[in-house]
């Protein structure tokens, strides 16, 4: 009987060992899943992820595309948010500036962030900004208006990618939260 009882406390022993490897495994999955997800989206342009650049490429294409810009704002943010102009038409590769407007409506000094996405996703992967508002957060004064600048050109090697040859206008969306510390 002794001998019984000893390979099954080892049994449960071994089997403990597997269950809490898993375990391991799993926890660390889920500590990098949000990083490795980020990155992959930034690579791919997935869910309407866009790139970022240092500068255009130089190269300018004769495709014209038509940029659209939409702005909403968070329940919680007492800010009016809107682009200065609708769309802008640019041609593939070059380098356009834009602006958007942001006010603070309430009597408190107040920090947003503004997330952004790209669509049709499929494009997000060749939209590059250069420099934009949304890469720092803004904070606003009670009242205080500001225009707030987007860089920004389409990769020239959009055309490249059969998937996107229909594609002739895209849509830049922000939305602006309250920073998480204010």
């Amino acid at each position: 009987m002794n001998a019984i009882a000893e390979n099954h406390k080892a049994s449960n022993l071994k089997t403990l060992m597997v269950l809490l490897v898993i375990l391991a495994c799993m926890v660390g999955l889920v500590a990098v899943s949000v990083p490795l997800y980020r990155l992959f989206c930034q690579v791919t342009g997935y869910g309407g992820t866009t790139q970022v650049a240092e500068e255009a490429t130089g190269v300018v294409l004769a495709r014209n595309m038509t940029v659209r810009f939409n702005s909403d704002v968070n329940n919680e943010l007492p800010w009016h948010f809107k682009p200065v102009q609708r769309s802008v038409n640019v041609k593939v590769g070059e380098e356009a500036l834009i602006f958007y407007k942001a006010m603070n409506n309430s009597n408190e000094t107040i920090t947003g962030t503004a997330t952004f996405n790209v669509t049709p996703f499929k494009a997000a992967q060749y939209f590059n900004k250069i420099d934009c508002f949304c890469f720092t957060e803004q904070t606003l004064v009670p009242g205080e208006e500001v225009d707030m600048p987007v860089s920004f050109y389409i990769d020239p090697e959009i055309a490249k990618d059969k998937r996107l040859e229909e594609v002739k206008e895209i849509t830049l969306s922000y939305t602006f939260f309250r920073a998480e510390e204010d």
